[in-house]
């Protein structure tokens, strides 16, 4: 490619490299500066001319979501229930999926209720969670001190007030934390030896797999959340594709009623829960 080329022609070049239009776009925003809500701004600077330097950065960025690194690690952000997330490869890219877990723990949580996010990451629920209801007093662990180095970073840039702590699931909490009126969660849910595994080889392995099945991490948080929640709290989860009945039975299984499973966009039943309401008699 020239080094002196306006942006139709790049766009153009871009998608000849092997990038979809909207990939190409996006790139395109982000090395010239401009916001990726602003794709109109191209058409209308289409004659515009790139510098050397933005088109030898358009190359190096081009070439790597050619090898199917996300566009959020390139990038370095992503939206997220209408928040800019600083995301890298530290931490799992927040999917749109996710959010049906987040209107959902709010369609139950009102005022200063409190809420605990399990394996935050970029802090994408807690924070989401946090900006929607800022009565809400929100708790997230992580066992990776990077992940949580991310996830505190957007906190403070956002100005949301969240406790961190680091720590395997329920461990991560710190002595006197209480009980919860809700606990959300995105754990590992694909099995270790799944195929489309290969798709996801850019993003942090350990927040991916769990086990030969998948549902080590879920099994684990659903038999230590009741003793965690309060009376009437709710446990949610996300997880796979086609984990929902599995998921179900393990929840029936620990003691929670109300048990249910909502879709995601896609009509996949991609998150369930279920109601504590109070531990068992011995």
């Amino acid at each position: 490619m020239s080094h002196t080329t306006t942006i139709a022609h790049t766009l153009t070049w871009l998608q000849t490299q092997g990038l979809e239009r909207l990939d190409a776009q996006l790139l395109l925003l982000h090395v010239l500066g401009q916001p990726e809500h602003q794709r109109g701004w191209l058409l209308a600077h289409d004659t515009d001319l790139l510098s050397p330097a933005q088109l030898d950065t358009l190359q190096v960025l081009a070439q790597r979501r050619i090898y199917h690194e996300p566009l959020a690690y390139l990038t370095g952000h992503k939206e997220f229930f209408g928040l800019d997330l600083n995301v890298d490869a530290r931490v799992l890219v927040p999917r749109p999926d996710t959010e049906t877990l987040v209107s959902w723990a709010l369609e139950l949580l009102h005022g200063p209720q409190s809420v605990l996010d399990l394996g935050t990451g970029s802090g994408a629920i807690a924070l989401a969670l946090k900006a929607s209801q800022p009565a809400l007093q929100v708790h997230a662990i992580d066992l990776s001190a990077d992940a949580l180095s991310v996830a505190q970073a957007n906190a403070q840039r956002l100005k949301l007030s969240i406790k961190f702590s680091q720590g395997t699931w329920f461990d991560g909490l710190p002595d006197g934390a209480g009980r919860f009126d809700c606990i959300v969660s995105n754990p590992p849910y694909i099995a270790a030896l799944d195929p489309h595994l290969a798709t996801l080889k850019h993003e942090p392995i350990q927040a991916l797999t769990s086990g030969a099945d998948g549902l080590d991490d879920l099994r684990q948080i659903i038999i230590n959340a009741p003793q965690h929640l309060t009376p009437g709290g709710w446990l949610l989860l996300e997880h796979g594709y086609d984990q929902a009945q599995a998921v179900r039975h393990l929840l029936n299984s620990a003691g929670l009623v109300q048990v249910q499973s909502r879709c995601d966009l896609a009509g996949i039943e991609r998150c369930s829960g279920g109601k504590f309401i109070t531990n068992p008699m011995p």
